[in-house]
């Protein structure tokens, strides 16, 4: 099948292409606003940095707060796309081809945010560094640093190998201005099918290895509680506990990125009322498997009836916390059952209500499983108190603008639905029809 490039045939195709060519009034407005929040997030890090911790709500024996809650949040988010993208294709869905792209650009740019969390919590940057200069294998920060660096080299590589043809396309779209760029990085490509042979051949090979590399990362971050012996942390369940709610809450994230961009690129032709249709049914499966890790947790925890861990399980259930406890479960599996179990509104606007909620409830989990442990913790330490300062909030408020910003500058700067998988689903379609009507014998 030759598939060589053809710019001047794009049919349909064009609609992706021209956010690219042309940028709007709309995108500088939203670009302003995000910069602005991201810039006062920035402020707030600076001013953590030059009077300390102690501006923070962070003491003994509450050492992690909004931080680390926003850490395992974003590692979690970060799972729409390698992993999702990954099993798809796999599974060789045929839908998929149009959805990989806005889904893989999550994990790469969710990822730089989640790792400066870890940065942000320690007080001075600079003592990262000493992880780097006496590794201990015996910290969980090492741990993070390992697994985190290799899911995002991995998913770099994942993400940028099938965007190499539609560089090219670009490439002969762009002005001179931006043609180097796009020259740069599409690596010589001319779209021979030797060309295309290759490239399916390593993206195969990735798609392969980045599954078991996803799936590692969520559970070291889990191990970095499990691994303690603190209360409703120490469990072996926390591994696919973790795992099970990072592609949970990375659903909602690629249902709520899809419709943003089918919205605002109008590319309603690529991400159907199928697509969400699909994807709002594997999250109302994944919302059952989350309530099923969520009561087989605190079942056990009920009847083992250990003193410390019982004063953590009526403070979740009846008592200060009890606040955030009962809303993630309304967001995380009372919304999404009631909206994504009816086919009639199972609709594009159903599953963004059911993700937008999922995605407020998956932060509120994480909240339950850092706050209240770490205020009841075990002897010798003090009951502890724990309230997020303005700092925080505003720090927290930059780091989710700065994702939006970047997922914004992406989806000026590359397409955001793969054009040269369409077109092959589209050419292996005709030929699939073309087969069967020859094979036809009346």
């Amino acid at each position: 099948m030759n598939m060589e490039i053809d710019p001047s045939n794009l049919g349909p195709e064009e609609a992706i292409i021209q956010p690219i060519l042309k940028t709007t009034p709309a995108f500088w407005k939203t670009f302003a606003v995000l910069l602005g929040f991201t810039l006062l997030g920035a402020w707030a890090y600076l001013h953590q940095v030059v009077y300390g911790l102690g501006v923070t709500g962070l003491g003994q024996p509450v050492y992690w707060g909004f931080y680390i809650i926003n850490f395992v949040f974003f590692i979690g988010i970060s799972h729409a796309g390698t992993l999702i993208s990954a099993i798809l294709r796999v599974s060789n869905a045929e839908w998929r081809r149009s959805i990989t792209r806005s889904a893989e650009a999550i994990t790469v740019l969710v990822l730089f945010v989640g790792a400066a969390q870890p940065i942000i919590d320690q007080g001075r940057p600079d003592r990262i560094l000493n992880i780097l200069r006496t590794p201990h294998l015996t910290s969980p920060l090492l741990w993070d640093v390992i697994s985190i660096t290799l899911y995002l080299t991995f998913s770099i590589i994942y993400f940028y190998l099938p965007l190499i043809p539609d560089l090219a396309i670009l490439r002969e779209r762009v002005g001179p201005g931006r043609r180097w760029f796009y020259s740069l990085f599409s690596l010589g490509w001319k779209g021979t099918e030797q060309q295309y042979h290759r490239l399916e051949k390593l993206i195969g090979i990735m798609m392969i290895v980045i599954i078991p590399v996803a799936v590692s990362v969520h559970t070291v971050v889990s191990w970095v509680f499990a691994m303690t012996i603190q209360p409703f942390w120490h469990s072996t369940i926390f591994g696919p506990f973790f795992v099970a709610g990072a592609i949970f809450s990375g659903i909602g994230a690629l249902i709520i990125a899809m419709a943003v961009i089918r919205r605002t690129y109008h590319l309603q032709s690529y991400f159907k009322d199928i697509h969400f249709n699909y994807l709002g049914i594997l999250l109302l499966v994944m919302s059952c498997v989350w309530a099923y890790f969520v009561i087989a947790e605190h079942l056990t925890s009920y009847y083992g009836a250990e003193p410390q861990e019982m004063r953590i399980f009526w403070e979740k259930l009846t008592g200060r916390y009890a606040w955030a406890f009962w809303s993630m479960v309304g967001l995380n599996f009372v919304i999404p059952i009631a909206i994504l179990s009816r086919e009639k509104t199972r609709t594009v606007t159903g599953t963004v209500i059911a993700s937008a909620a999922v995605l407020i409830g998956m932060w509120l989990e994480r909240f339950q499983i850092v706050i209240p442990t770490l205020v009841n913790p075990r002897l010798p330490y003090p009951r502890g108190l724990y309230t997020a300062t303005i700092y925080e909030i505003l720090i927290a408020i930059g780091s989710f603008s700065f994702f939006i910003l970047l997922y914004v500058i992406f989806a000026r700067i590359f397409p955001v639905v793969s054009i040269w998988e369409v077109k092959a689903g589209k050419t292996e379609g005709i030929q699939t029809t073309i087969k069967r009507l020859e094979s036809y014998q009346p």
